[in-house]
């Protein structure tokens, strides 16, 4: 972005100020400035630290959101920057000359390299390994229909796979006669060496890819991935990793993982609008992936990430509220943010223990556990479930399937609505 085009967005953003906002803002209008949000969250001390940081998410305060393996919920902060930049677009869009001055219009030809680079800082990579996409399942397809896959190479997919994680490669068994082969996980999954055995077990010299979540969508299992991607990179079997529910929920750090190619709707655990989410290519294998979208930079051969993120006309605004959620989460601190999902995903597992007619079908390892807990409770479907806690008490888990109930957890959910649905679940006994 050049330096006119900043002048110019700062200047209108501080001239539509006055426009009255949309009701969406908390009731305190602090939360809605970055500084003030960082100084006033500085001291993690505070009795109502956790209450305060629900106050700046637009949920209504009677209600209670426990569904962010499907979508979360973005904050004031995020919605107001969205909500400003698509005014100040709309307002001043005929300003715009394509040479610099106005507003920028458009999101798929940009290269976004400062945000690129946030996240790099963020997930412990070279931005220029990172793609801006809109959604894992694009990550996913990139990577599949970008390798030169041939008839009888094989990939190892695992048999809990989300669509967006085992389509492309289902298509290209269909397609180009790739053998596709799926790894039983168990159900729970305690035991990380079973687990690694189950993928490994089927490894032959014909193995080009396995391709496994970060942590699997419907149990929340949190995978051995880096043992797994040592292995294949010892035998040169190229990793691609399902990170959807990943980047958000837990730390991250792609190099410590030492995968290939990773992937990640942020619009879940790191509360970015939908539209936004990331695909990681290893510097030293990109080279290897043809672009599946191509425009004007599809052969940029010094940003490799830049090419894979040709997409044409798409709305600039969500990135805007990209680069807001990054700074939101970097407000939190990582520390606090993964700290307060973790214990607040323990506290409901703690909890539903000490309930007999609750069988937990998530890890009981909590080494293998983060904000995402699957179950049921005797007697009562899962649909049934979810329809019963909201009426009683206006809590959303999502259920899944006829028996299961999938249940998230992040740092704007309260103990005190854990205990709600301890109790709901105790009168149906």
């Amino acid at each position: 972005m050049t330096k006119s085009r900043r002048k110019f967005l700062k200047k209108s953003i501080l001239g539509i100020s006055t426009i009255s906002s949309i009701a969406f803002t908390s009731k305190s209008e602090s939360f809605l400035s970055f500084e003030k949000i960082k100084n006033h969250f500085s001291n993690d001390k505070k009795n109502n630290f956790w209450s305060e940081v629900r106050d700046m998410f637009p949920t209504d305060k009677n209600d209670t959101y426990f569904n962010n393996g499907t979508l979360g919920v973005q904050s004031n902060y995020v919605l107001n920057k969205v909500i400003s930049d698509m005014r100040n677009n709309a307002i001043n869009g005929a300003k715009t000359d394509y040479k610099g001055e106005g507003p920028n219009l458009l999101s798929g030809y940009e290269s976004y390299n400062s945000i690129r680079k946030k996240l790099g800082k963020l997930l412990n990579c070279n931005f220029k390994e990172l793609s801006l996409i809109q959604n894992a399942t694009f990550g996913m397809n990139f990577v599949a229909h970008g390798l030169d896959l041939k008839k009888g190479d094989e990939v190892i997919n695992t048999d809990q796979e989300h669509g967006g994680g085992f389509a492309a490669w289902r298509q290209l068994a269909k397609r180009k006669g790739v053998v596709y082969k799926e790894a039983k996980m168990p159900v729970p999954a305690n035991d990380k060496e079973q687990i690694i055995k189950s993928i490994l077990s089927k490894v032959t010299n014909k193995t080009k890819v396995i391709a496994i979540p970060h942590i699997i969508s419907v149990y929340g299992t949190v995978m051995p991935v880096k043992e797994i991607c040592d292995f294949a990179k010892s035998k040169g079997i190229f990793t691609v990793i399902d990170g959807a529910q990943g980047v958000g929920q837990i730390n991250v750090n792609l190099k410590e993982l030492n995968c290939d190619a990773y992937y990640s709707s942020l619009h879940k655990w790191l509360l970015s609008p939908p539209g936004n989410g990331i695909l990681y290519l290893n510097e030293s294998v990109s080279s290897n992936i043809w672009p599946t979208l191509s425009s004007y930079n599809w052969d940029n051969k010094e940003d490799k990430g830049f090419s894979l993120q040709q997409s044409g006309t798409g709305n600039p605004s969500l990135r805007i509220g990209l680069d807001a959620s990054i700074d939101f989460f970097n407000m939190i601190g990582k520390d606090r943010w993964f700290g307060r999902i973790k214990e607040l995903g323990k506290y409901l597992r703690d909890g539903l223990k000490e309930l007999k007619n609750v069988e937990i079908v998530s890890s009981h390892n909590e080494d293998l556990c983060a904000g995402l807990t699957t179950y049921k409770v005797e007697g009562v479907t899962g649909p049934e479930l979810q329809k019963t806690l909201w009426e009683k008490e206006r809590l959303q888990p999502r259920s899944v399937g006829k028996e299961l109930m999938r249940h998230s957890v992040h740092i704007y959910n309260q103990k005190s609505e854990i205990d709600r649905t301890f109790e709901v679940i105790k009168s149906l006994s």
